[in-house]
């Protein structure tokens, strides 16, 4: 495959992937979306591309993998292309029926998606997410950036590390929320594939933050869409505890792309301590019941 193939030939410049990306016109005049990454990549790339396929044949909507193979760039991805709209700004804008609708959808889809298990080697969760943690408590420690509240976190996370024995794993999408979805003509669309990583179902739930902080009414809908109904008591404390893991590390991960990334998620932290009164309540404020599933 070279890029000269296509007819058309357009840039995508948005997302924080290492991949290059490219709005693509084939011959026939059907719209693609390119992916390229260096050769290096290609194994991950392969299973990817595998790992969709078997996401699709789910029929959770996606954009279809169709091509997979080495190019001058080093390996591409050929994908089917989706003409929408970018969730994470509509959502906010719908109204409440329609944003909880949206979002029991988009939970019904990750269940779905948390159908397909993990491979047999994976290392004990509760080793590997312990040594994640640990990994994140350092780096908080050793940045110059602190959040107000972040040893209220480490203390969440030291008193609650028991929960992570015996869960089971699945394939995650590994960055599931409302920026990597899609609208189409009306219909969720599933987006951004490239993060994809195995572990326990719940800590998927991790990256709810930016759509609590989009629209609560449609993250509120998104937990009853998953669990068919309320869930259980011990979904929130593990949630809670993946949630303050992911924000001590967000301040040293943004430390290099400047202030506005720092801004952004001190912010994000604020309001993650505000939804749980400084890490002393389980349930996140910005949850409402939204209904059982009929």
């Amino acid at each position: 495959m070279r890029i000269s193939d296509f007819a058309d030939v357009r840039p995508i410049l948005k997302g924080w992937s290492g991949d290059r990306k490219y709005r693509v016109t084939r011959p026939d005049g059907s719209l693609c979306l390119l992916r390229t990454a260096s050769a290096d990549q290609y194994e991950r790339k392969k299973a990817e591309y595998e790992w969709m396929e078997r996401v699709a044949s789910l029929g959770v909507p996606i954009c279809r993998p169709l091509e997979f193979g080495r190019c001058g760039e080093g390996v591409y991805t050929l994908f089917s292309w989706v003409e929408g709209e970018d969730a994470e700004p509509v959502i906010p804008r719908l109204s409440e029926t329609e944003a909880s609708a949206y979002g029991r959808t988009a939970g019904e889809y990750l269940r779905r998606i948390h159908t397909l298990p993990a491979p047999a080697d994976q290392e004990d969760w509760k080793a590997r997410m312990g040594r994640k943690m640990d990994r994140k408590i350092e780096m908080y420690h050793g940045c110059p950036e602190k959040i107000d509240g972040g040893e209220a976190m480490i203390a969440y996370l030291q008193e609650h590390r028991s929960l992570l024995a015996g869960r089971p794993q699945c394939f995650q999408h590994g960055d599931y929320h409302v920026g990597n979805l899609m609208l189409e003509n009306g219909r969720l669309v599933v987006i951004d594939f490239n993060r994809f990583d195995f572990g326990d179902p719940w800590e998927e739930f991790n990256r709810i933050v930016w759509c609590a902080q989009a629209s609560p009414v449609f993250a509120s809908a998104m937990v009853d869409g998953y669990f068919g109904g309320e869930p259980p008591r011990l979904f929130w404390k593990l949630l809670a505890l993946y949630i303050a893991s992911n924000t001590l590390s967000s301040l040293p991960w943004a430390v290099p792309f400047g202030q506005a990334e720092i801004d952004t998620m001190r912010n994000q932290a604020r309001d993650v301590l505000s939804w749980y009164d400084r890490m002393t309540r389980v349930v996140p404020r910005w949850y409402r019941h939204t209904g059982d599933k009929t």
